[in-house]
């Protein structure tokens, strides 16, 4: 395996997709033939591994689409705001954006207003330790209030209950962040009862 290859692939985590071996000068029928050699397993479609590494979903679907999220259930999960790691991992996508090949892979998909869709963008740590971008706690309880009607009401209101004792909490920003999503009446709701 070229030492550059090497590099990139411990640099980000233990995968590296064909673009970024492509700008390193490894070309796909290289990545091909270091695939059958063995040096190399294909994880997803333009995307690689070193061989024996663990398989980390999540970050191999964003590393291949970047422009989705983590959010609602999977934000909850990366957040510790429930404790059952998603079956179905849920992502925002801009409106417009043709999410067919994400929907494929088997995610489920929020769509929102261009100008909302990175609000409120933080860097998570998945359980494998790799990096991906998912909403702050205050976006998440937003989005799961938003879509409380598409998500199980048990995790909305344990998600909220435990969202209530965090230290790390930003009421303001919740606030702030309802008011731009027009949710505020029903935040307001769930609040009440808890704070």
């Amino acid at each position: 395996m070229p030492d550059c290859l090497q590099e990139a692939l411990r640099k980000n985590g233990g995968t590296i997709v064909s673009a970024e071996a492509n700008a390193l000068g490894v070309s796909n029928e290289r990545l091909r033939l270091l695939v059958k050699s063995g040096v190399l397993e294909r994880a997803a479609h333009g995307v690689y591994i070193a061989p024996g590494d663990f398989f980390d979903r999540m970050h191999i679907a964003q590393k291949r689409r970047q422009k989705m999220i983590y959010s609602h259930e999977t934000a909850l999960f990366l957040h510790e705001l429930i404790d059952r790691d998603p079956i179905v991992y849920t992502v925002t996508v801009p409106s417009g954006y043709n999410a067919k090949a994400i929907l494929a892979d088997g995610l489920a998909v929020y769509f929102v207003k261009r100008e909302l869709h990175e609000m409120g963008v933080t860097p998570m740590q998945t359980l494998f330790g790799n990096t991906v971008i998912a909403y702050d706690l205050e976006r998440t309880m937003c989005d799961c209030i938003r879509s409380r009607n598409q998500i199980d009401i048990a995790l909305v209101t344990e998600a909220v209950k435990r969202y209530a004792r965090r230290h790390d909490k930003n009421l303001n920003t919740l606030m702030k962040m309802a008011e731009a999503f027009h949710i505020i009446k029903p935040l307001r709701s769930y609040l009440e009862v808890l704070l």
